[in-house]
């Protein structure tokens, strides 16, 4: 069985912290599973760290489905989350109905998620509604960064953060199970935290949220580009795999690949039954 909603609302009422990790395909997807990390989140962030786009806004429903049925393929326990992108759900309630539905129905997510707070209570109603749970953020938002100026800290004035308490208010009220918290002080995340029933899910807001949710390129070091600031590498797999390709091309031109071990033989009486064409 895989993990439920009422599951990841009992671990808040347990003081259990939730560790939440995304995936963007099968073979990362199943050890993340097998390792039992609850919470699968296959992010729009997809669009830097697997598409190369310069951010998260050109991700289109399309590439969010192809994603997440190669993750759920990968999965067997954990929940998976499929994060729904840019314009997905901003234009109507009827819209948004629509492509969460999507991503249950086609991709085989349990859950989705999406950016904002009061300005999409109606649509967290709408799908809650209709039996399709819902997971907020608030904070940094990527898909609004051209209307915040940039990747920055959100709620650092006291109207900012009244702004942000009033959303996650406002995402548990229209029965949201859970909150992302991006990128805001630790001190506002622990009264979030503290004021609403339900998990918030930190990203760079600190030590005080119920769970934590990060990159799996960050966290492995696997994406080159940059490392954000609330991530910590527990790995570096991009100096392993570039150590271990420039040793097989070595390899290849030295002439030492493959081996024995790597290749496949015939009984050499059989070859002698070859009709071999004479050049001419």
């Amino acid at each position: 069985m895989r993990v439920t909603v009422n599951q990841i609302k009992e671990m808040k009422q347990k003081g259990e912290k939730i560790a939440m990790l995304t995936a963007y395909d099968y073979p990362t997807a199943k050890i993340i599973d097998e390792a039992g990390i609850p919470l699968i989140l296959v992010g729009d962030s997809l669009g830097m760290v697997v598409l190369g786009y310069e951010s998260t806004i050109p991700v289109t429903m399309e590439e969010m489905l192809h994603h997440t049925k190669a993750v759920v393929r990968g999965t067997k326990q954990a929940m998976v989350v499929g994060d729904m992108p840019f314009m997905s759900y901003h234009v109507s309630a009827d819209d948004a109905l629509y492509n969460a539905g999507r991503f249950i129905q086609e991709g085989g997510a349990q859950a989705v998620k999406l950016e904002g707070g009061v300005s999409v209570m109606e649509k967290v109603t709408r799908l809650v509604g209709c039996g399709i749970p819902v997971m907020g953020h608030i904070g940094l938002t990527p898909q609004s960064i051209h209307q915040l100026g940039g990747f920055k800290v959100q709620g650092k004035t006291p109207e900012a953060a009244q702004r942000l308490l009033e959303d996650a208010i406002a995402l548990e009220e229209a029965g949201a199970f859970a909150i992302v918290l991006e990128t805001i002080p630790a001190q506002l995340a622990r009264i979030i935290t503290a004021r609403v029933s339900i998990p918030t899910i930190g990203i760079g807001a600190g030590i005080y949220c119920d769970g934590q949710v990060q990159v799996i390129s960050d966290i492995l070091g696997s994406y080159t580009d940059f490392v954000p600031k609330h991530a910590k590498q527990y790995a570096k797999l991009s100096d392993i795999i570039s150590k271990a390709v420039n040793q097989y091309q070595s390899e290849v031109k030295a002439g030492s690949f493959p081996t024995e071990k790597q290749s496949f033989s015939i009984d050499e009486s059989l070859l002698a039954e070859l009709k071999l064409e004479e050049k001419d």
